[in-house]
């Protein structure tokens, strides 16, 4: 005799055997710890690889110097701006922007820009899939670019460098496109700790810029990548202070902390003001009738030329943002480095060629901000304003607003200074200029090529809404569950006359309510069983269910490898049925965040209180007249 179909009452005992499904999460725990130190492994070797990389290099760079502009064979640490050329100066960045045009046109032409937002892009839309020939174009390139006079520094290219590096041995390893992402920011983190010695920032500039996420899986490895890019930086460049000020900056005033915040919001609105130009330029370059493999070698001839009349805006120019924090150049010279560096950057970029970003706006913040130091010492001398330490936080309010890498900004101005009493009012310029960034600019410096591509970087680093809510929390408390005994004809002839019962799989248990798995709609509608078969016979899929406490994160993962849109959940207490979950259940999750963020309510009522507090004393004082009458 078959049971009759119904809407059951919760709970039903099932009879399930828990140490299996708990194995198998010990297992997989496992299996993932095990992947972690592999990525670990592989992340630390090529952040070792990626430290030899940076300091060939600098060698290659200082090589290409001093062939372009001395006619030497050497190795050793030049600036082009000491160079004896006179006007032929102007011909030598136009020569090394006709070499990178053709590398891009018959190599790559992916060698182009300053590296990170390529280094995005693929990230996003690609499964962090890059070309294998870029690890050695885009240095061989930049190195070119740079040592004929190129404005740039050497960060951008090793941390392009560094990326590909990761990604390239991603792509030969059978490893998952999130692991592969793992190794390429690993990469492009140790490479800026290799060249700057600052491996914190790197860290923060990888969560910030490419990871978009920071959990155990991803900040182990890319942890581990950094410490050993600094190793690679102390063993072949020193342990000092990249940008070494000569002596220890003191903590500011409470009046001068002000005037610092006054900078930041100055810088901010000039870092928007640059991220605009430079795009413009670029625009301006697609407009010219030529093509784009040229476009190099009309930037490089305005390097020439402005080199030719400003001499310090040639080359990386670290030794540019050294001097301008020390205070030692006079106003004009660091008002003559803020423009002309700023026109010469901006234009090689725009044309497309190989470099980086950070060192420019690094010397172009560090230049506005001794100028409006200078400024604030001459009108209000009493203030407490230092050169110095207008320079350091205008650099790093520079970097915070044109880039909005709010924390990688600050830490890394501690990290390569070594300046620690510089925390409050970096924190305090870099705030003002992330704000003003913030409001006025809907991309950066980073995103907004990507985004005229249609691809839209994460802007924000929130809880996930799944990992935050129970599965108890949403599930449906009145399930429908169908006995074995029941036949496909009444299941089916019931569910035509149930018509919002559209599911694409059902829950069955026997009549003692011992749970037997999950139906699928498919096999249940299949013309090839009897109508006279007991639904329990088709059940295929083994026992998966979930339990209350666990999160909706661990039930969509459990949907999307078993394919099922609907779970059995199982109460933590006894095992039995205490409901079933949906993917219509998990979806109305988001509505509750949403409700979050967007429903405005007050949880305290001060007229509510009010009127509470008045009716309060009333009886009070009643209860005071009435004791007195009596």
């Amino acid at each position: 005799m078959t049971n009759k179909l119904s809407q059951k009452k919760i709970p039903i005992s099932i009879a399930l055997d828990p140490t299996l499904e708990s194995e198998e999460i010990k297992q997989a725990s496992f299996f993932n710890k095990g992947r972690l130190l592999l990525i670990s492994a592989l992340a630390v070797f090529i952040a070792a690889a990626a430290s030899v990389i940076a300091k060939g290099l600098i060698y290659l760079i200082n090589f290409i110097t001093h062939i372009s502009f001395y006619g030497n064979f050497t190795i050793s640490a030049v600036s082009p701006a000491d160079n004896h050329l006179g006007i032929w100066v102007i011909v030598i960045p136009a020569i090394g922007g006709l070499i990178v045009g053709l590398m891009a046109f018959y190599g790559s032409k992916a060698i182009r820009g300053h590296g990170i937002p390529e280094a995005m892009e693929q990230i996003l839309t690609n499964q962090s899939k890059i070309k294998p020939t870029i690890t050695y174009l885009k240095p061989i390139s930049s190195a070119i670019s740079i040592g004929t006079g190129g404005p740039f520094g050497a960060e951008g290219p090793i941390i392009a460098t560094g990326g590909a590096l990761g990604s390239t041995i991603g792509q030969l390893l059978k490893i998952t496109p999130h692991e592969r992402k793992i190794l390429l920011t690993a990469g492009a983190a140790a490479g800026m700790a290799a060249i700057f010695g600052s491996p914190i920032a790197a860290i923060f500039l990888a969560i910030e810029l490419l990871l978009f996420e920071f959990s155990p899986r991803s900040i182990i490895p890319v942890s581990l990548a950094c410490i050993t890019g600094a190793a690679g930086h102390y063993l072949f460049f020193g342990q000092e202070p990249v940008f070494a000020t000569g002596h220890l900056i003191d903590t500011p005033s409470n009046i001068a902390l002000a005037g610092y915040s006054i900078i930041g919001i100055i810088i901010g609105l000039l870092s928007v003001l640059v991220t605009k130009i430079v795009y413009f330029i670029e625009d301006s370059f697609e407009k010219i009738p030529i093509h784009w493999m040229w476009w190099p070698a009309i930037g490089g001839l305005a390097v020439g030329i402005i080199g030719y009349f400003a001499p310090r805006t040639l080359g990386v120019g670290y030794n540019n943002i050294t001097d301008v924090l020390t205070g030692s150049l006079p106003m004009q010279i660091v008002l003559s480095l803020c423009l002309f560096k700023f026109l010469s950057w901006a234009i090689a970029l725009g044309s497309g060629t190989s470099g980086g970003t950070l060192a420019p706006l690094l010397t172009i913040g560090g230049a506005v901000g001794a100028l409006f130091g200078q400024l604030a010492i001459d009108l209000f001398p009493s203030v407490g304003i230092t050169i110095p330490l207008a320079a350091l936080v205008g650099m790093s309010a520079m970097f915070a607003g044109a880039s909005r890498a709010f924390v990688t900004s600050i830490i890394f101005a501690l990290e390569s200074t070594g300046q620690t009493k510089a925390l409050v009012p970096l924190l305090a310029t870099c705030s003002a200029s992330y704000i003003i960034s913030f409001f006025l600019m809907e991309n950066t410096i980073m995103t907004e090529k990507i985004s005229r591509k249609g691809v839209k970087a994460p802007t924000s680093y929130e809880p996930d809404i799944l990992e935050k809510i129970n599965v108890e929390q949403v599930m449906d408390k009145n399930s429908l569950v169908f006995s074995t005994d029941n036949t496909t004809e009444e299941v089916i002839h019931w569910l035509e006359k149930e018509p919002e019962y559209k599911e694409n799989y059902f829950i069955i248990s026997t009549a003692e309510g011992e749970y037997k798995g999950i139906l699928s709609a498919s096999n249940l509608f299949s013309k090839h069983h009897s109508k006279h078969t007991p639904i329990g016979t088709l059940v295929r899929r083994k026992n998966i269910s979930i339990n209350e406490d666990d999160s909706l994160r661990s039930a969509v993962e459990l949907m999307a490898k078993e394919n099922v849109d609907v779970l059995p959940v199982l109460s933590s207490h006894d095992n039995s049925i205490s409901g079933t979950l949906s993917y219509k259940n998990i979806l109305s999750s988001y509505k509750h965040s949403m409700n979050e963020h967007q429903k405005n309510n007050a949880v305290i009522s001060l007229k509510r209180r009010s009127l509470k507090i008045l009716i309060r004393g009333q009886q009070i004082i009643r209860n005071i007249k009435s004791k007195i009458e009596d």
